[in-house]
């Protein structure tokens, strides 16, 4: 068995209350916006948070990735609100 972190952070981590998981992902996941969709189909909170109509980034062991990227299991993922400043 090999787990996966995720992590979440800012308002991501306040609407699924938590701020990382370890899990072992399903075989069938192949992409980080296929990890995304799965995480979001848990429940409530993680479907509120990780939805299709939320703009977040996401990074696999804190390089910038897209949902295109390819998974592998055992790395750390991140989820985060886009960032501003000024």
């Amino acid at each position: 068995m090999t787990l996966t972190t995720i992590r979440y952070f800012a308002s991501v981590r306040e609407a699924v209350g938590c701020a990382s998981e370890a899990i072992e992902l399903p075989n069938e996941l192949r992409t980080l916006g296929q990890v995304r969709g799965w995480l979001a189909a848990r429940d409530p909170r993680h479907a509120d948070a990780l939805g299709a109509s939320r703009t977040l980034r996401v990074a696999c062991d804190h390089v910038m990735a897209g949902p295109d990227d390819a998974v592998v299991p055992g790395r750390e993922i991140a989820f985060f609100p886009p960032v501003t400043g000024g």
